[in-house]
Parts: C-alpha cells; sequence; structure tokens
C-alpha cells in the first residue's frame, strides 16, 4: 500500500481514500477482496461463504468496476467501494434486483452513470453512537444509531471515499450516481450534503433497499450553497496509491 498521505484540516484527519488499480495494487485488491468476505459473508450472510472458499469475495462485475479504498494513518484498509460501469447492453447490477421503478421516473443516459457498490468500513472503523461527525458536516445520531451497522460508516472515511469516487467522476465523464441503500443511510447522506433522489420501491437487495439517483452537477450546486469549503475540497487534487 504504496500512499503518501497528505490529511485534510477539515473534512478527513484520520484517513486516506485512494484508487485501486486492480494491475499495480495486488495486494491492497486482495485486502479489499477480503474485507468483503468478512462484511458479506460472514458479518451479514449475504453471500455465502462457502462460494468464496478461498476468503475473497469478488464477482462478475468487479472487471467492469473502478475501486478504491480508505486507508488509516497506520496504511491499515479502514473502507472500501467500487463504482460499476454498465454492461454491454448498458444496465447496472441494482436493475436485476430492483426492477420496479417510481411513476415519472426516467433515467440517465447509462454511459453518463456508474453505480455504487459494496460500500463497506471495516468493523472496528465503524462510527460508534455519539462519536462525532468532522467539522463543517452536520448529521442526526439519533437517525444514525438506527442506521444498519454495515451502512453506518464513519464520516471521515465516507468523505474519503466519496472524494475519490467524485474524482474519477470528473475525470471518466460520470455525471450520475446509482446506488441501492436503505433509506436511513439515504437521510445521513443528505445531512452530509450527499442528496440522492429515490427512483424505486424497497426490495431486497442484500437487505431491505430502495434505489437511488444523484445527479452531480446538483450536488454541486447544492453543495457549493451549503457548505462550499466541502465542494473545494471535494475538487481538490487527490492522492493516488
Amino acid at each position: 500500500m504504496n500512499a503518501v498521505f497528505h490529511p485534510q484540516k477539515e473534512f478527513s484527519t484520520h484517513f486516506l481514500g485512494c484508487q485501486v488499480v486492480p494491475q499495480r495494487d495486488k495486494t491492497l485488491l486482495r485486502a479489499a477482496e477480503e474485507l468483503r468476505y468478512q462484511v458479506y459473508c460472514e458479518e451479514c450472510r449475504f453471500l455465502r461463504p462457502e462460494e468464496c472458499p478461498d476468503g475473497r469475495e469478488s464477482d462478475e462485475h468487479d472487471v467492469n468496476s473502478a475501486h478504491f479504498a480508505a486507508l488509516s494513518l497506520q496504511q491499515e484498509l479502514a473502507g472500501y467501494v467500487r463504482l460499476v460501469h454498465p454492461d454491454a447492453i448498458q444496465t447496472f447490477p441494482f436493475q436485476n434486483h430492483c426492477v420496479a421503478l417510481l411513476e415519472g421516473v426516467i433515467l440517465p443516459p447509462a454511459a453518463q452513470s456508474a453505480e455504487i457498490s459494496r460500500l463497506m468500513v471495516r468493523k472496528d472503523y465503524r462510527r460508534r453512537h455519539g462519536e462525532r461527525p468532522p467539522s463543517g458536516v452536520s448529521t442526526d445520531e439519533a437517525e444514525s444509531a438506527r442506521a444498519h451497522e454495515l451502512r453506518n460508516p464513519s464520516p471521515e472515511i465516507l468523505l474519503s471515499l466519496y472524494r475519490q469516487m467524485y474524482a474519477y467522476s470528473l475525470r471518466n465523464g460520470i455525471r450520475y450516481w446509482y446506488a441501492a441503500m436503505e433509506r436511513s443511510l439515504a437521510r445521513i447522506l443528505a445531512r452530509m450534503n450527499f442528496g440522492f433522489q429515490q427512483i424505486g420501491p424497497a426490495t431486497d437487495y442484500y437487505g431491505p433497499v430502495a434505489p437511488y439517483v444523484a445527479d452531480l452537477r446538483v450536488f454541486e450546486y447544492q453543495l457549493s450553497q451549503r457548505n462550499p469549503a466541502l465542494l473545494a475540497w471535494m475538487r481538490s487534487s487527490c492522492v493516488l496509491c
């Protein structure tokens, strides 16, 4: 994990986000797959452990994804997420499970979109009830306490991962993010100024979740009005592993 650490004073003082390039970062990618196994197979039982006999979780979407990690000051893997690009028929993983859409919803162009997937934080780095978010980022502790543990990451880790996804999206012409998530997480993200719009009813897709979409241009405008310092940090140069 050859990362050079440059923490930001206000928004991420304990973690560095970076892109994981499979051909280059083999050790870090392996650690991410092991974390995916721990969370999805052992903790949450979304997948059967026997489907991953080597203790690493991966799937057919990995080759069509950009991978991101959050590292601690000690260079430990603390969190992981991926952005899945559309497949050959211009669809995304969530569409295999969330088949219904709300009335009037029109999906944005697939070529300008990606799906946030496998968002997770290592167990010992998850935020405890009562922990304060980074300066300048608001949240609701009562609601966050009700959120599923898997989807209740440390605010700094979440910001580090989202910053990397945002930088990657700007470089690659991605304007829209899909995400299948619990309503509680969507509300937490909204309070952290990451607004997603629900586009379909809840269904069982690794737990009870609903599909959401975010327009990054809308996100940028809203953030410029509500928290311009956070937007400037999101837009600043990102240090890659």
